[in-house]
Order: structure tokens, then C-alpha cells, then sequence
């Protein structure tokens, strides 16, 4: 099977984790990834550290572009609370 039909399948699982610890971290997450999917879902970015593919991070928010917020500083992924703005970053 090709990774592009695992793409989604990659992003729903990033959601259904979301859902279930109430925030994801892009760190655990990315481990978890190459871990349950294999490491061509990830790369080692121009840190040297690893992150999610850009194609998963894509498909993830697709699928939740009005339900989840990305807070920066903390690097994790929660979802859309009623005093957040319209966009991806919380208020």
C-alpha cells in the first residue's frame, strides 16, 4: 500500500488521539507516527529533530480546520473552546 493512502488514515488517528488526551503534543505525536506507521510519515527537519510530515499535517487539518486550535508555545494541539478566534491559533 502506498503512503498516500495512509495519509488520511495517519490524521485520523492524530484526531481520535486528540479526542482522547483532550490535547496532542507534536512531540509525542510524531514518535507515535513513525512508531504505529512507520517512519516514511516523518523526517528529520532542518533542527535535526523529528516532525510530522507535511502531507499528514495537511490531511489532520483538513479535517479539523474548524474544531482544533495550535498553541505555539507549548506545541500541542487542543480543541476549539467558545472564547477562541476564528482561525487556527487560540484567543
Amino acid at each position: 500500500m502506498k503512503s498516500k493512502h495512509k495519509t488520511p488514515k495517519v490524521a485520523e488517528w492524530m484526531l481520535k488521539e486528540l479526542k482522547r488526551l483532550g490535547k496532542l503534543h507534536q512531540d509525542t505525536a510524531v514518535y507515535e507516527i513513525a512508531e504505529k506507521f512507520g517512519s516514511r510519515f516523518t523526517y528529520d527537519n532542518k533542527d535535526g529533530n523529528l516532525a510530522i510530515r507535511i502531507d499528514i499535517l495537511t490531511a489532520f487539518r483538513e479535517l479539523t480546520k474548524d474544531s482544533v486550535v495550535w498553541v505555539q508555545e507549548d506545541r500541542y494541539w487542543r480543541m476549539r473552546a467558545p472564547r477562541d478566534a476564528p482561525g487556527r491559533d487560540p484567543a
